[in-house]
């Protein structure tokens, strides 16, 4: 296990925990949701929605118009497409196939970077108090250390989309989870996990897997997770590219699970690869 936790070196006396809460009002910009390829069907269980919150649902309004948050049901998984042109950017160097090695690399874990950012919206407890600025008392918050985010690496690509998750979040604990797929049968196998026997009950966990294509790995992995105790609405996706056939199983069995991923392709072949998608991301981000 490798923890990484950054914070303040003491909180204040009468710091008080306040628990995570999505805020009141966000600015609406005209939503924009990914284009799916005509004849690529969406399953009705899922709803697929560009980033602004962690409920995120906005009619299109006029910029610097408030728009009320309105609830989505907690029994539909939630995918989440940031319309941001950092992602896409980092996406397009993912895809080239001249792309070396060491770029794509550190392309995937900005990437992963950005994703993280958006998934700790509204996720992250907060402890609240006063300090002293070198002017006056001010009221502040920061994040509470005593409850990191789990980190959990889908390896070997994860390690990859998950290397900046510390620099982003103030506190995390990472948990090593590595899986092979099958080549002929595409059915995964584990060949390490480092995971908890237990995880604590209040636990946030980042299930970290680029590629989300037949689903099998990703939902084998989730299945560990549950089995260590941690609920449907206490997980995270993190993926870089994602297909239709592994966001319908993990609708299917994890309902109100939340998926944020930096592109969704239409297509998986025979292969069990996501086209047009990026190649295999383990291979071209170690080169082997």
């Amino acid at each position: 296990m490798a923890a990484s936790i950054t914070s303040p070196r003491q909180f204040p006396p009468d710091a008080r925990r306040a628990p995570a809460a999505p805020s009141r009002r966000y600015m609406a910009a005209p939503s924009r949701f990914l284009p799916v390829p005509a004849g690529t069907a969406t399953p009705p269980s899922i709803k697929m929605l560009p980033i602004r919150s962690r409920l995120a649902r906005f009619a299109a309004a006029k910029p610097d118009t408030a728009m009320e948050e309105k609830p989505v049901s907690d029994d539909r998984m939630l995918v989440f497409v940031p319309p941001h042109p950092l992602i896409k950017h980092w996406i397009s160097v993912l895809r080239n196939e001249q792309t070396p090695c060491a770029i794509f690399k550190s392309a995937m874990a900005e990437l992963g970077r950005l994703l993280i950012y958006e998934a700790s919206r509204d996720w992250l407890p907060t402890i609240s108090g006063e300090i002293q600025s070198p002017m006056d008392v001010a009221t502040v918050e920061f994040i509470d250390p005593r409850e990191p985010v789990m980190i959990v690496p889908i390896l070997r690509a994860g390690l990859a989309l998950a290397e900046h998750a510390s620099s982003v979040l103030p506190a995390t604990v990472t948990y090593h989870l590595g899986m092979r797929r099958d080549e002929t049968t595409l059915e995964p196998s584990v060949y390490l996990n480092n995971l908890p026997e237990k995880f604590p009950q209040v636990s946030r966990v980042l299930a970290v897997d680029p590629m989300l294509a037949t689903g099998g790995t990703i939902v084998a992995a989730i299945d560990l997770l549950k089995d260590r105790g941690v609920n449907n609405n206490q997980i995270k996706i993190i993926s870089a590219v994602a297909a239709p056939p592994a966001l319908q199983k993990l609708s299917n069995k994890f309902p109100g699970i939340h998926v944020y991923a930096g592109m969704i392709d239409p297509v998986v072949n025979e292969k069990g690869f996501i086209i047009p998608g990026l190649g295999d991301a383990g291979d071209r981000s170690f080169g082997t």
